[in-house]
């Protein structure tokens, strides 16, 4: 996909403000079943995380046989969450190494060692990076030039830092944790129409979404005249709406609804062999103090849209400012980057 905007450069870079939205939807259902084993219990929870195992899919090469090296006193953790554009509409297989699918949305979550913190980074999936063994292309071809292990050695390579787990969901996933909560409000801040064969009308206001209705919103780019700037900050809302539903005392002191919820989900979830429902809960478990004012999530600094050598129009990297975060990731001072980055 081409990022729908002038093609003029524009030297400057184009930041959104902070926001301390939630975790990405993958994460947000593998820590809701840390959540709920605190609430009823035992024997129920190894029931719900037995689904999870049993009906998520299993990355067998989620990574590439080049690693970066991590530091053992380095207890941080990072997790690169993709969205898939495979369209798989029966939960069959996501994990071939290479299919000729793209990855839709790319964020990389990082955990720092005192977990009192989460953020979480999103990736303009037309930013104009180099690929291992492929020379320069948009960041999301390379799913389809590698398959997952070619994805985390370019982004290892950006930021010279370790990706210790991988999780992927496709589309139809998405509507389907959308439906099994009964729908989502959200607070839409411009009215607009999308594209494609339904054009759905999105009026500015509150309104509750569907499954079809949530990914028609999240996945427009061509109605804003900042294409993909817009689509990353309604995915951005309606991720922080999904949040607030699925963790309201309705539904986590609602065993049927969430064993439905993690039920209708996993089978769109595609895991690296290391990320089962013990690890997710291991890691819930070492986040149990942070609150959703700790999670901050912001997207990768760009220097706007330009157009590349071979005519196409890409997202222009800002060196400078990868540079940088790739140093607040080694360092784990993520935070502390943040705090005095000018990301407006």
């Amino acid at each position: 996909m081409t990022a729908e905007h002038d093609n003029e450069y524009r030297p400057r870079r184009q930041r959104r403000p902070r926001k301390k939205d939630p975790i990405r939807t993958v994460f947000f259902t593998l820590l809701g079943i840390v959540v709920v084993a605190a609430i009823v219990g035992g024997g129920y929870i190894f029931n719900l995380a037995n689904s999870f195992n049993s009906k998520s899919q299993t990355i067998e090469s989620a990574f590439p046989t080049d690693r970066m090296a991590k530091d053992p006193n380095d207890k941080s953790v990072n997790i690169l969450l993709m969205g898939s554009d495979s369209r798989n509409t029966s939960g069959g297989n996501l994990t071939e190494t290479s299919d000729g699918s793209r990855s839709d949305t790319m964020m990389l979550m990082h955990v720092p060692e005192n977990r009192e913190n989460v953020y979480v980074m999103s990736i303009m999936r037309d930013t104009w990076v180099d690929i291992p063994g492929q020379g320069e292309h948009k960041i999301n071809a390379a799913m389809a030039f590698g398959g997952v292990p070619l994805v985390v050695q370019t982004i290892e390579g950006m930021f010279e830092t370790r990706v210790d787990h991988v999780a992927i969901i496709d589309f139809s996933g998405f509507k389907e944790l959308t439906d099994a909560l009964g729908g989502v409000e959200i607070n839409n801040p411009e009215a607009f129409s999308a594209n494609g064969s339904t054009g759905e009308f999105f009026p500015a206001g509150t309104q509750t979404l569907s499954g079809d209705s949530a990914l028609s919103f999240v996945r427009e780019r061509k109605a804003f005249s900042d294409g993909d700037y817009s689509r990353v900050r309604n995915q951005q809302l309606f991720v922080k709406a999904l949040m607030s539903k699925f963790l309201t005392a309705e539904t986590l002191t609602n065993p049927v609804r969430i064993n439905e919820v993690v039920s209708e989900f996993s089978p769109f979830l595609s895991v690296d062999n290391e990320l089962d429902a013990m690890k997710a809960g291991s890691l819930g478990v070492s986040l149990r103090d942070v609150r959703s004012s700790d999670v901050q999530m912001f997207t990768l600094p760009t220097l706007g849209t330009g157009t590349s050598a071979d005519g196409q129009s890409i997202v222009v990297p800002d060196e400078e400012a990868i540079a940088e975060i790739a140093s607040a990731l080694q360092s784990d001072s993520l935070g502390e980057y943040l705090s005095t980055a000018d990301l407006e």
